[in-house]
């Protein structure tokens, strides 16, 4: 399989609270090839971002793709993987060094910040973990 889009959201409710991360990823056509909905446990917002994106990148790992476009609505995060915006929080710095460890492994990548309102279908998979639907 050559490249996959994968749509990340984390949340939390309270900040740190209740936390859950949502993981769509989707082949060249647009067909959804899986979809992630968890609680992680507590955690705070930026935190359960950066879950959901490693949890993407294992997705397409595990699907064998070379190429992996990651998409999401933390401006933050997106930034950070960029490398636009540093990184000062210490729980996040290890968080973000495993995200950039694990880019490693495709062939390229990118990431994208988007409306949380063009990344629905990832939000809901957050708020149905966190209502204990998944």
């Amino acid at each position: 399989m050559s490249k996959v889009t994968v749509n990340v959201d984390g949340g939390a409710r309270g900040n740190p609270g209740p936390a859950a991360i949502g993981v769509v990823m989707r082949n060249g056509d647009g067909s959804v090839l899986e979809e992630v909905g968890e609680a992680i446990g507590e955690a705070t917002n930026n935190v359960a971002e950066y879950r959901a994106l490693l949890r993407g990148i294992e997705l397409a790992a595990g699907h064998g793709a070379g190429e992996v476009e990651l998409i999401g609505d933390s401006e933050l995060v997106v930034r950070q993987v960029e490398g636009r915006y540093k990184v000062k929080n210490a729980g996040m710095k290890k968080l973000h060094e495993e995200v950039k460890r694990a880019l490693r492994d495709f062939d390229s990548w990118s990431i994208r910040h988007v409306r949380r309102a063009e990344n629905a279908d990832a939000d809901r998979l957050v708020n149905e973990a966190l209502d204990g639907e998944r």
